[in-house]
């Protein structure tokens, strides 16, 4: 299934098979329709720029390795107040493709069949189909993994807030209704 790059807002296709073992280095820069696209999609006020040095090789006999440095400067909404909030983004990242019959896209099974994931390990690869990868769209979710969830303008408090921690919550115990109970 091939996606329809209209839907994505930041694309940067390579074909897989113009890749060598020696990594080129690109620079990708979203342009002014891409910003824009990018605000909307990561529900941000705006996206004043977006740019990724990119290191893309081989990896193994079949796969690709994206290697990179996101950087952005947003705009969001504070939390507290509504006014904007500027924020920079600058992430380094990693990603390994392989075409989606590799054997080096199968989760990795102990004895029993269950499948082994190691939190602190290496990711998966992801997988492609057809000759081609997209650089852009990696860029766009580093970048959008980056984000504040909830930004906060520098000095913003909630009044009078009151934090509910939860300690309440708890369900009575079933005996709980019969501690009061008295026999007539």
């Amino acid at each position: 299934m091939k996606k329809d790059l209209s839907e994505i807002p930041f694309s940067y296709p390579v074909k897989v098979g113009h890749i060598s073992a020696n990594p080129v280095e690109v620079r990708v820069t979203a342009d002014k329709e891409e910003l824009k696209a990018l605000a909307e999609s990561w529900n941000v006020v705006s996206v004043d720029n977006l740019h990724a040095d990119l290191q893309i090789n081989r990896w193994k006999r079949d796969g690709i390795r994206v290697k990179g440095r996101v950087q952005a400067k947003i705009v969001q909404a504070c939390v507290v107040t509504l006014e904007p909030v500027e924020s920079d983004i600058d992430e380094t990242f990693e990603q390994i493709f392989v075409p989606e019959n590799s054997k080096l896209a199968r989760h990795p099974a102990n004895d029993a069949g269950e499948m082994v994931l190691d939190p602190d390990g290496p990711d998966l690869p992801e997988t492609f189909t057809g000759d081609t990868i997209d650089a852009g769209e990696i860029v766009a979710e580093f970048a959008a993994l980056a984000i504040d969830p909830y930004p906060r303008k520098e000095g913003a408090e909630f009044a009078a807030h009151i934090e509910d921690t939860g300690e309440n919550d708890r369900k009575p115990s079933a005996f709980a209704a019969l501690k009061d109970w008295k026999k007539d």
